[in-house]
């Protein structure tokens, strides 16, 4: 490693949000190397995540694979004031998996309700908000007006993955629970951005 490598004055943590940061903005001026830094310090997580929406390691991998594709040439866009690096990438993660449901026949792949209300919808789901960077601060206002455990359950859904088993075994709460916390919280933060828009 040389003076000159940009990611060589980084910090230690693979995992330090402004480590990952600086990987990303070295990305997007075509840093190869940074961009493989970036890539083992968080592919294994993308994987997870990809792999609780999919259900299946080959379509998981071909979703990391695209995800990342979409990290390399969107690097440019991303905003640090926005978003942390790492709910950036999941939400993209997240977006390729849903995209490669819609491109084959759901009904081959298990969705919990929620994700099943995403696909069916035109409205955009909270992450799809915040990787678009449209209303980012009443996105962050609409989240604060949610009860605890719905915003703690809208957050480990969209943000990082997990189904309503898992949020279930996480929270150490009925499933049932689970469920109408996401149904009413994602009800209240639509109502909450439509007031917002209008």
């Amino acid at each position: 490693m040389t003076a000159a490598d940009p990611a060589a004055t980084v910090p230690a943590s693979p995992a330090d949000p402004s480590t990952l940061a600086r990987w990303i903005s070295a990305t997007a001026l075509g840093d190869h190397q940074a961009y493989r830094r970036l890539y083992d310090a968080t592919a294994p997580k993308l994987f997870a995540v990809a792999l609780r929406i999919l259900r299946e390691e080959s379509r998981a991998e071909d979703v990391l694979q695209d995800s990342f594709v979409n990290v390399w040439n969107g690097a440019a866009g991303y905003n640090a004031s926005l978003s942390a690096p790492m709910t950036w990438m999941v939400t993209i993660v997240r977006n390729r998996a849903l995209d490669y449901i819609r491109r084959v026949d759901p009904r081959t792949v298990e969705l919990d309700d929620d994700l099943h209300a995403v696909l069916e919808s035109d409205q955009a789901g909270p992450g799809d908000l915040a990787a678009r960077g449209q209303d980012a601060v009443a996105l962050q206002r609409c989240l604060k007006r949610l009860d605890a455990g719905q915003r703690q359950a809208i957050a480990f859904a969209y943000f990082q993955g997990l189904t309503h088993s898992e949020l279930a075994a996480t929270l150490r709460i009925p499933i049932g629970t689970v469920k109408t916390w996401i149904r009413r919280g994602l009800e209240k933060m639509r109502r909450c951005l439509d007031g917002v828009a209008a």
